[in-house]
């Protein structure tokens, strides 16, 4: 069940994203509908948590770099929409566990094994961490392509400009077939779904 507040703050994207990205998304099906699950994606722009989460019929959870946290509102903000720290680049075994711990309960989780966001749009190599979390969380990989955003805000942009944004939402994958170069590969994949995108209502 959605938390009030979850809700509202969901519903504000959809409409935002509709608005001013023309956001389309292809698979939402795939995505389990209840039980854990990692969705894996490509990382473009900040606005890429937000837009991916919002169309889901269920919450999301999300890493987040522990420096968004220093500001105490925004802290409070992304908190309430099930966002926790990770220390980016160190082995930051806290958060790997309140990963685990999530998917374990049976919560959808948000990650980006490219580790940053791109700056010229091509989906760049995947660390091999995220394999290790599915299998010790023994959950499904979910991978999600996200294109557009990086146009929409790009890397040192201020602000977000008009434009069109798409997600695809890929079919489930089991740890062991991400293995190498696996997980970027189902990434790339998805562009071939694009065609098949249909434009989202608020």
């Amino acid at each position: 069940m959605r938390h009030w507040w979850y809700y509202l703050c969901q519903t504000a994207i959809r409409m935002g994203g509709s608005f001013f990205w023309q956001v389309r998304t292809v698979g939402l099906e795939n995505v389990p509908r209840s039980g854990g699950a990692l969705l894996a994606a490509n990382h473009q722009s900040y606005l890429d948590p937000p837009l991916i989460g919002a169309y889901l019929p269920r919450e999301m959870h999300f890493m987040a770099r522990r420096t968004l946290f220093r500001n105490p509102l925004f802290g409070a903000i992304i908190g309430r929409l099930n966002a926790f720290a990770i220390e980016r680049d160190t082995a930051d075994v806290k958060g790997v566990k309140n990963a685990i711990e999530r998917l374990q309960r049976g919560d959808l989780l948000l990650v980006f094994p490219e580790g940053t966001r791109t700056r010229d749009g091509t989906v760049g190599r995947m660390k091999a961490g995220i394999g290790i979390l599915a299998e010790r969380a023994a959950v499904p990989i979910v991978p999600v392509l996200i294109v557009g955003a990086r146009d929409v805000w790009p890397k040192g942009a201020v602000f977000p400009r008009l434009g069109r944004i798409s997600i695809v939402y890929g079919r489930p994958m089991a740890p062991e077939q991400i293995a190498g170069d696996g997980m970027r590969n189902a990434v790339v994949a998805l562009k071939g779904e694009l065609k098949g995108c249909r434009t989202v209502s608020s």
